[in-house]
């Protein structure tokens, strides 16, 4: 295994110019966006049952490879599969057995108004033969196609090693003159064999269910149903069943209220098989807590972790029947607290032996986890797969998450708090170019997306670059954030803009004030949510930033309402986004003639989380005010446009833009 990590590479043709290149010290402009903008090393990793082999997914503009790379041997990994873009994005694969991989595949119907997105589930061997679709064909007699073309809810069944559970979306068949045809509808889950496609129906199909948990030993323990209203739109409202162990009876388990804001209600994630309950997000007291229902019929609940200063918000499972083994939250960083006593002396080891004490996230586990697939980051390291061999004590480098960065300096990012104009302190995350004194200098402010998200400490390649380039960078956690309890969220971004946008147009002052920012030298970016948050920062002060840049904004909140038309969501967004004069006051299209600074905006045509109409129309609504804005559209890019010259472009270009702006050279 000596040197595994570059042989990795050379296999995913990753051992470039770019990949080898100086430091930022020798790196033009052009060059240090191309090193940011490039994709992911690896989009997702996978290792074998007996921890032999590891299968990992390398994306490039035109689409995706699939590599095996053998871990006992060594040697380059083989490419055994490449999907071009246009026949769809390969997702995922994982191991179902030591020679054979499942994966996902999701792709876009573009002909279709307004678009759809479908999935199908693949199999194929380690060596990329004897393909077959595990996703269920449609009939000639079909009336209508499934877009979810299912999930695996259970890997590992015992005496079935070449079997899996697995969801199907049923589509009921035109009855006319046969007997033959199915009426079943809705989703259900079959037993499909992974060699032959052979399928057995496990549950039946409901037209109201959304959720099937297994208990990773092929027993269906949970079934999760949604209600619909008069419209056969969903109303936000979801019930949980329960059977206890033996029974093929459903009993009540929970209910949750899903209303835009607040989640009200147990929302079952995990079943353990060994106490025989069901772990899941509860809020009380205003934070998100970690709880465990019995499935014995008592239904006693017990909290497994809750605290009152951020909600807890991630389950951390691990091996074949993805086993809970901790739970996670965000503080300054996010934090793991481990059940599993072998995992948390672990995690702590290798956080203090690895350099920078990083993240350390476990993904994936042979058979037994006697070995283990893991990764470390952090805020100035992009990250590095490694396997650990329990036996030996051994901790092998595989393959760095991002290789054009690899020997990149990186600046640190140090959490802060700042006060809004009312006096609250609001979290945020600082990173300063290296070697700068951290004063008089060009300063970006960029809001995340969401809005129902928040920054973290971590990488950032946004972040990243603009440091590199020069920029100090403040990244606000404003009030809408998610993650830190229901007071903090307000009634979302939206609803509550104003809150939103003040917490982050405050953040610019912040820095001026602490002479961070020069004077007269402050921009503001976003993607998605913090796009709009960019444009709308213009609209209630209009002198603070003299730079904009949009990526994916929503800039009108009556055409996001409308883009939800005809989708089984639409009430759901239609309360989010809600009613009254805000609807107006906070679409920057709708207040275009009060933003005075220069707008620069990029946007994909196929991007479905946020219509491309929605930068179309602020680019007219600009230009007709007599405003400055440069709009570029990429063809053929959804929302998180995965191209490395699509993102090395809004990189470049953004930078080039803020400096003609701020007046730097």
């Amino acid at each position: 295994m000596k040197n595994f990590a570059g042989l990795l590479l050379m296999g995913a043709g990753l051992v470039s110019s770019a990949a080898g290149a100086g430091t930022a010290d020798g790196a033009t402009a052009g060059q240090v966006a191309a090193r940011f903008g490039a994709l992911e090393s690896i989009q997702q990793i996978s290792l074998s049952p007996e921890g032999t082999k590891a299968a990992y997914i390398t994306p490039f503009d035109d689409g995706a490879v699939l590599y095996v790379a053998d871990l006992t041997v060594g040697g380059a990994p083989k490419a055994i599969t490449r999907l071009l873009k246009e026949n769809g994005r390969l997702s995922s694969c994982t191991w179902s057995t030591e020679t054979r991989l499942i994966c996902q595949v999701v792709f876009v119907d573009t002909h279709h108004v307004p678009m759809l997105t479908y999935t199908r589930v693949l199999a194929l061997d380690s060596d990329g033969s004897n393909l077959l679709q595990l996703s269920s064909r449609t009939s000639t007699r079909a009336l209508g196609v499934a877009q979810n073309g299912g999930w695996i809810i259970d890997w590992d069944l015992e005496g079935e090693p070449n079997k899996v559970l697995m969801t199907r979306d049923f589509v009921p068949e035109n009855t006319i003159n046969t007997r033959l045809a199915s009426d079943a509808e809705g989703l259900g889950v079959e037993m499909v064999d992974i060699q032959s496609g052979r399928r057995r129906t496990v549950e039946k199909a409901s037209l109201e269910a959304n959720t099937y948990l297994s208990d990773g030993h092929g027993n269906v323990r949970i079934i999760g149903l949604h209600d619909v209203n008069g419209s056969g739109t969903l109303t936000g409202k979801l019930r949980y069943y329960y059977r206890k162990v033996g029974s093929r009876k459903w009993d009540e388990l929970a209910r949750l209220n899903v209303d835009g804001t607040v989640d009200e209600g147990f929302d079952p994630v995990a079943v353990d098989a060994r106490s025989n309950s069901v772990f899941g997000f509860e809020v009380h007291d205003g934070y998100q807590g970690l709880y465990s229902v019995a499935l014995d019929g008592s239904l006693e609940k017990r909290r497994i972790l809750a605290r009152t200063d951020v909600d807890v918000d991630g389950l951390v499972r691990i091996g074949r029947q993805n086993r809970v083994v901790g739970v996670s939250y965000a503080t300054d960083r996010r934090r793991t607290e481990f059940f599993d006593p072998e995992l948390n002396k672990l995690s702590q080891a290798l956080h203090k032996a690895l350099p920078g004490q990083p993240s350390i996230g476990f993904l994936d586990a042979s058979r037994g986890e006697t070995k283990l697939l893991l990764e470390a980051s952090s805020d100035t390291d992009p990250g590095m797969v490694y396997l650990f061999d329990k036996a030996s004590r051994k901790l092998e480098a595989v393959l760095p998450l991002r290789a054009s960065l690899a020997d990149f300096p990186l600046a640190p990012m140090k959490a802060i708090t700042y006060p809004a104009a009312d006096g609250t302190m609001i979290p945020a995350y600082l990173t300063l170019p290296l070697g700068s004194s951290g004063k008089n200098l060009p300063a970006i402010v960029m809001p995340h997306g969401g809005p129902s998200a928040r920054d973290e400490w971590g990488f950032d390649w946004l972040a990243q670059f603009f440091a590199a380039r020069g920029y100090a960078v403040l990244q606000p956690n404003y009030r809408g954030s998610s993650g830190y309890g229901a007071a903090w969220y307000k009634e979302n971004g939206f609803k509550s803009w104003r809150t939103a946008i003040g917490d982050v147009n405050d953040a610019g002052r912040w820095l001026a004030g602490q002479g961070i920012a020069a004077q007269g030298k402050l921009a503001i970016v976003g993607w998605s949510y913090g796009g709009y948050a960019a444009l709308q920062s213009a609209v209630l002060d209009p002198d603070l930033f003299k730079a904009i840049v949009a990526v994916a904004p929503v800039t009108d909140l009556e055409k996001l309402r409308e883009e939800s038309q005809g989708f089984t969501s639409s009430a759901l967004v239609d309360k989010f986004i809600g009613h009254g004069p805000h609807v107006i006051e906070g679409s920057p299209a709708r207040n275009a003639a009060r933003i005075k600074a220069p707008v620069l905006m990029f946007h994909g045509d196929l991007d479905q989380n946020v219509g491309v109409a929605e930068s179309r129309f602020m680019a007219d609504k600009l230009r007709d005010a007599g405003k400055s804005v440069t709009y570029v559209e990429f063809k053929d890019l959804d929302h998180q446009l995965r191209s490395a010259a699509a993102r090395t472009r809004v990189l470049s270009e953004s930078d080039a833009f803020i400096r003609k702006n701020l007046g730097l050279k």
